[in-house]
């Protein structure tokens, strides 16, 4: 039935047509696909958004009860550092971006799959009725080389590397959502536990417990602050021309209710992730203060022990990383030329000219700070000079075999002497043997940390090394400062 109409008549007055029914028909019509296509479609991609990807899943599941031998597979994917380019460049090129990306990952698969944004950074494809595995990972191929390309934006050049976890459907899936959750999850893992550069991998069942775990030690790990689980150790920095103590470096660790200690290289990554590092990484650095100060007090003999805290590159996402600094020092008194901050290379690459004005605003304040890691990461000679560096700590990769490997001595000589020129200290990381300390100390290294010197320490027995070396220095009768080590 029309709902509305003119009736037109003819030269005798007689009604022969209805004016505008087609016209409201058609625009109804129009109006009514537009809202199907909003309703299934992502407004800034024009990809299919959940709802349509979740309904064509359930289709290809559905399909895989009537045909034993067809295939399909999802694919997950996430942005790698997409908050930082949004933080850097601004929402709409962010925007920008994830448009640019849409239109390569349609471009790097057929007609026939589907390609979605589930939201955010995050997008999905559905790879229909493939052969056999080798297709899902030759399509994840093609799309991390393709992204790997940098997309000029805006005039800006955007390099946007991705994560992926592939699910395929020989697991037996019968409900969409645990496959996209598998897919998911594989993703995940590959995020935070890249291994060689792989940018992608295809979900193993034995995954899903190992997820379940680390899914209870993620929620074990927010409230674990609050419990005061966290313990601070303390590696003893030693002087390679004096052999005596000058510093520590606080390392975190977890003191799990069930699991005992957890190590750092496991819930580090996943404060990361959840952005729980902002709360742990301000916590360690005010015990690492609190703790220097009151050695201070008690060992009054020794004034000019440094403590060293390691920042995340996420800590420095934080707009109030510096007043955190300034109010670690404030509470505990500790004044601030004891404290060094340490960093890794990857720091200085991530928006070079931010972080470098927070680095000289940490030295204005009279923080010392040391590159750690260094010759592992990505820092260019050609911009060392330009970031305000008290210390290169040199990694323990280059320390282990610098007793027998020429290659390595010739490395370190050239760090050493980098370091000179360039006004900074230079600290050897992962000393294991008396050869390996003779060899640094020869080669003019600073300083030395590692095993052969000492394990990190509980306050209790870091407490009693600086005792019994005070003890042993104060004696007037003592021999090179080596033979203190040596006894250890």
């Amino acid at each position: 039935m029309l709902v509305r109409g003119l009736a037109v008549g003819d030269s005798t007055g007689k009604p022969q047509r209805l004016a505008g029914s087609q016209t409201d028909i058609t625009e109804k019509k129009a109006a009514e696909a537009q809202l199907r296509y909003d309703s299934c479609h992502d407004s800034l991609t024009g990809l299919a958004n959940r709802r349509l990807f979740m309904e064509r899943l359930e289709e290809v599941i559905a399909r895989t009860a009537d045909d034993k031998n067809y295939l399909f597979a999802v694919l997950f994917l996430d942005l790698d550092r997409f908050k930082v380019i949004n933080d850097t460049l601004g929402h709409k090129i962010g925007d920008r971006l994830l448009v640019a990306v849409a239109r390569t990952l349609e471009s790097c698969v057929r007609p026939e799959d589907t390609v979605a944004r589930l939201g955010g950074d995050e997008f999905t494809v559905l790879l229909d009725n493939i052969k056999g595995i080798d297709n899902a990972t030759q399509a994840a191929e093609r799309i991390q080389n393709q992204l790997a390309l940098p997309f000029n934006i805006g005039g800006n050049e955007v390099f946007s590397t991705v994560s992926m976890g592939i699910a395929l459907s020989s697991t037996g899936y019968k409900q969409a959502e645990d496959i996209l959750r598998d897919a998911d999850m594989t993703m995940y893992g590959v995020k935070n536990h890249r291994n060689g550069g792989q940018y992608y991998q295809i979900f193993d069942p034995t995954l899903h417990s190992k997820a379940m775990g680390m899914l209870q030690l993620e929620n074990d790990l927010r409230g674990a602050l609050g419990r005061q689980e966290f313990v601070l150790c303390y590696q003893p920095i030693v002087s390679l021309k004096s052999f005596r103590i000058v510093g520590f470096e606080a390392l975190i660790r977890w003191q799990h209710k069930e699991l005992g200690l957890v190590s750092p290289v496991q819930f580090i990554p996943m404060a990361e992730a959840t952005g729980l590092i902002n709360a742990i990484g301000y916590w360690t650095l005010e015990e690492a203060c609190r703790q220097l100060k009151f050695w201070q007090k008690q060992f009054p003999g020794k004034p000019s022990l440094t403590v060293s805290v390691n920042l995340s590159t996420k800590q420095f996402t934080q707009t109030d990383l510096l007043n955190q600094i300034e109010k670690a020092l404030q509470i505990t008194g500790l004044e601030s030329r004891f404290l060094k901050l340490e960093i890794t290379e990857s720091v200085l690459v991530e928006n070079a000219d931010r972080v470098n004005a927070m680095l000289v605003k940490m030295r204005q304040m009279g923080v010392r700070l040391s590159l750690d890691d260094f010759g592992t990461g990505y820092s260019s000679l050609s911009y060392m000079h330009s970031f305000p560096i008290d210390t290169l700590k040199i990694d323990r990769s280059f320390v282990n075999g610098v007793d027998t490997e020429l290659g390595k001595i010739e490395i370190i000589r050239t760090v050493v002497g980098l370091a000179w020129n360039l006004g900074m200290d230079t600290i050897a990381e992962g000393v294991e043997t008396k050869t390996q300390m003779y060899q640094l100390k020869s080669l003019k290294c600073n300083s030395a940390q590692g095993y052969y010197f000492s394990r990190p320490l509980d306050v209790k027995a870091a407490e009693a090394l600086i005792a019994q070396e005070r003890e042993y220095f104060s004696n007037p009768n003592k021999l090179e400062g080596l033979e203190f080590w040596a006894r250890k």
